[in-house]
């Protein structure tokens, strides 16, 4: 950001409110979100090896899926924002009704091409012929809720929007434990096996999307907002989830391409590449939720035609994301020693992965600004640059990476590439950021 006065404390504490209120909750469904697939595997873990290796694949495409469809929250979230911040609820909760209905077609279509091709895409994901059929079972029938699962995104981001984030944590809390039950009760108690799983899932999603319909319907009845389906409103929610698609494709090819490499360079690396990994990923979870309270927070101020607050925002959060990943760094050096045995006992799978933790520990800083720039251009609605910016960072993380096999180096090359990443991620928005390019105010962009 340019040079700017000090803000006053007064100004700051009521930043730090905000954040605060906003980002605990966010971060608490956040980790609810992961807590689904590990209630899953342990339900079906005690089915037998073939089945939680089917459960690994299915679930893993699932995720996939659903993740890359995650636009539906975050252009959602800034859209609505902005048109609260102009003071138009009803145009606000009319936009969220625009990606809803986007997120049902759009979880249509993937259902419609799921269903007939579960068996080939299981095949091309290199199940075994034991454990194919049942992949195939799970995801036959969890596609049926993808619909649901695209419409809790879309309405999460509406309520995000309307700088709620409380009711998430809630259904997001309400889902798991029902999952979990649903799991137990239709697995073993009915007798179905897998398909119970997928049908506790299933069920899981339905009910949660209906909450969420209920409290947006609500406040589409309270401000006269239309619930019908506008093809101009839908195509608009489309067309600003496009770059936001883009950019979460390139960052999905960053890290399979990171998995890749880790694959090739034997068995004890890709081990400790997952551990490292799953750890990334989690850290990733606390730094997420300030960027959503970055997702809210600058569309209002855009909304309300306030540059300044944006500005002043926009700067708290990133001392806020630098503090918080100098803190993520401190805690994962500190826990190293405790950490890697819970995952595995393999003194060369330990000694692997230790060098690799550091370099995540020393990059969290890097990370947590990125996090938060990201999630301001977000709400900045600044989609196209964001875009762009992740596809020149692939264009560089790729070729650097895809060398380390050549050169060597092993896993702690790889995870040096990933923290190279970062950095050109973190570039390029803080370019973004210092010029003030994002900051289009108004309660469209």
């Amino acid at each position: 950001m340019p040079q700017a006065p000090a803000i006053p404390r007064a100004t700051l504490r009521r930043h730090d409110r905000e954040i605060v209120a906003l980002a605990v909750p966010a971060f608490g469904a956040l980790v609810a979100e992961p807590l689904f697939v590990m209630a899953d595997s342990a339900i079906v873990g005690h089915l037998g090896t073939t089945q939680l290796a089917s459960l690994g694949v299915a679930s893993a495409l699932l995720t996939t899926a659903v993740s890359i469809f995650v636009f539906l929250a975050y252009a959602t979230t800034a859209a609505v924002a902005r048109r609260v911040g102009a003071g138009n609820l009803k145009a606000a909760i009319r936009q969220g009704m625009d990606g809803i209905w986007l997120a049902l077609l759009l979880g249509i279509a993937v259902i419609v091409v799921v269903l007939p091709l579960a068996p080939a895409i299981v095949d091309l994901f290199g199940a075994s012929s034991t454990a194919a059929p049942y992949a195939t079972t799970y995801l036959r029938i969890s596609s049926l809720g993808i619909p649901a699962m695209l419409v809790v995104l879309a309405a999460t981001g509406v309520l995000r929007g309307l700088q709620d984030t409380r009711t998430p944590l809630y259904v997001a809390v309400a889902g798991f434990v029902a999952n979990a039950a649903l799991n137990v009760g239709l697995v073993y108690g009915a007798g179905l096996g897998i398909a119970g799983s997928a049908w506790g899932t299933v069920i899981t999603q339905c009910a949660m999307a209906a909450v969420y319909l209920i409290v947006v319907v609500r406040g589409a009845r309270e401000h006269g907002a239309s619930l019908r389906p506008d093809a101009t409103g839908i195509r608009a929610s489309a067309q600003a989830g496009v770059p936001l698609l883009v950019r979460t494709l390139s960052l999905r090819a960053i890290l399979m391409i990171a998995t890749a490499v880790a694959t090739r360079l034997g068995d004890a690396d890709i081990a400790a590449h997952q551990i490292v990994l799953s750890l990334w990923s989690l850290l990733a979870f606390a730094l997420d939720a300030i960027a959503i309270a970055g997702q809210a927070i600058i569309g209002r101020y855009l909304g309300a035609d306030d540059p300044q607050g944006a500005r002043e925002a926009c700067r708290r959060m990133v001392q806020w994301g630098t503090a918080v990943g100098v803190a993520l760094g401190l805690l994962v050096v500190a826990a190293r020693p405790v950490f890697l045995p819970l995952f595995t006992g393999d003194p060369i799978v330990r000694d692997t992965a230790l060098p690799a933790l550091l370099i995540v520990a020393l990059s969290q800083p890097i990370c947590g600004v990125v996090f938060v720039l990201d999630g301001v251009l977000m709400g900045a609605g600044d989609g196209p640059y964001l875009a762009g910016a992740m596809v020149l960072t692939l264009a560089v993380f790729a070729p650097v990476a895809l060398l380390v096999p050549v050169f060597g180096g092993g896993l702690t090359a790889v995870w040096a590439a990933m923290t190279l990443m970062m950095t050109m991620r973190m570039l390029t928005l803080w370019l973004r950021s210092r010029s003030g390019r994002w900051i289009v105010t108004g309660a469209t962009r």
